[in-house]
């Protein structure tokens, strides 16, 4: 169906066309953060601006908030915001209406997210530091693998981009879960109560068919405070706050224009995508390589971090989606050949936006293991999305034998 002038475009293709773009935007916001941080008369100016202080001191935990910490803990929260409004539309009419269409995206996700912790712990050995690290390669940037997806063109099949789209909003699900259950202590438990009664409040809205974003918005921003103060990660509130907005199903139409959800979404997709993620790229990207030599990406930490995203990933997607597809449970993506699911899953090992995040989350007292957390990142995101264009631009355009659409 068309868009109409009465209908906004479509979420699904807004998403990837703002991905794509966005992803692109993120790879040279991340190249030029290594080489501002590298380059003498440019690396002190942008270590010094990252810890900057200003504005006043929110939180006794944090001190007084630094640029770096208003771009991980407050404009990361909008990123959470739309993430979560991504995964509610999802359940609610989108690709995940259903459990036919959640069994091989859930799957994948899960088996993208456990193989390469399990590489990573075993190639850290049993450093008991390092082990926090677990979760920095179970996730998948999609803005990232996107924008690598969209300079292949029509050499990458529709039903690969809409699959990995899926399996990535899953994995933000668990990687949402993650931060939500692994990296919280020291919780506040006031602070905590006042978060509920706010969340609370928003949900009477919800109920009472409240339509306007507003009042969604501001309580939204009084649950990012209290969840900051009481030692949850904040950017979970954004998650909290999206699964509040109220949202009008239209499935297989364009989206409403009175649905709330839809409006909120349109209106953050761009901002995210051409603002947010390549700022939060640009400011967690740069590591000094001074002193350092080739032989840091054998040391545990990125060689753990680098392997979990180049080789974890690919093997625990693309095994995943054969076992399903052999044993009937859920068939392979339509239209696509088994090489091209297997480049798919290496592009799924390009970690970088959330990678970056957990990693500064899994280490937060030790600068040292931050930078060899984002060499680690690096390395594995830039191997996986070689190694994946590579294998989608070479691969034949049409399988031999296409598979029943899963989706």
């Amino acid at each position: 169906m068309p868009d109409s002038p009465h209908h906004p475009r479509s979420a699904l293709r807004e998403f990837l066309k703002s991905e794509a773009g966005g992803g692109v935007l993120l790879i040279a916001a991340a190249a030029l953060a290594m080489v501002v941080a590298n380059l003498p008369g440019l690396s002190e100016p942008y270590f010094h601006l990252l810890h900057w202080t200003t504005g006043p001191v929110l939180s006794p935990k944090y001190g007084p908030m630094t640029v770096h910490l208003w771009i991980n803990d407050g404009l990361m929260a909008i990123f959470f915001l739309l993430v979560g409004l991504e995964i509610k539309r999802e359940f609610v009419d989108g690709r995940l209406a259903t459990w036919q269409h959640r069994r091989l995206p859930v799957v994948a996700a899960a088996a993208g997210m456990v193989v390469p912790a399990l590489v990573y712990l075993a190639v850290t050995g049993g450093r008991p530091e390092l082990q926090g690290g677990w979760a920095v390669p179970a996730a998948t940037d999609i803005a990232f693998a996107i924008g690598v997806l969209a300079l292949l063109g029509s050499r990458a099949p529709a039903s690969l981009k809409l699959f990995l789209t899926t399996v990535a909003i899953v994995d933000d699900m668990g990687a949402v879960a993650i931060i939500a259950l692994a990296y919280t202590d020291g919780i506040a438990s006031l602070a905590l109560a006042a978060a509920g009664l706010v969340l609370a409040a928003m949900y009477v809205l919800n109920q009472s068919k409240v339509r306007s974003l507003t009042p969604y918005l501001l309580l939204g921003l009084a649950l990012w405070y209290f969840v900051f103060l009481s030692g949850v990660h904040a950017t979970i509130a954004g998650v909290a706050t999206a699964l509040m907005i109220p949202v009008k199903p239209t499935p297989a139409a364009p989206d409403a224009v009175d649905s709330p959800l839809h409006r909120l979404e349109h209106a953050l997709h761009p901002w995210v995508a051409y603002a947010i993620v390549p700022l939060f790229g640009f400011a967690n990207a740069g590591v000094s390589l001074a002193g350092t030599s080739a032989g840091v990406l054998l040391d545990p930490l990125p060689l753990g971090v680098a392997l979990g995203l180049l080789l974890g990933k690919q093997i625990g997607i693309f095994g995943s989606i054969w076992i399903a597809n052999r044993t009937g449970f859920a068939p392979r993506p339509g239209g696509a050949s088994w090489v091209q699911i297997w480049g798919l899953s290496l592009l799924a090992g390009i970690g970088f936006t959330m990678s970056l995040f957990i990693g500064g989350l899994a280490f937060p007292n030790d600068p040292l293991l931050v930078d060899e957390v984002k060499i680690g990142v690096l390395a594995g995101s830039v191997l996986s999305a070689l190694a994946g264009y590579a294998v989608l631009r070479l691969a034949p355009r049409k399988p031999l034998r296409a598979s029943r659409p899963s989706m």
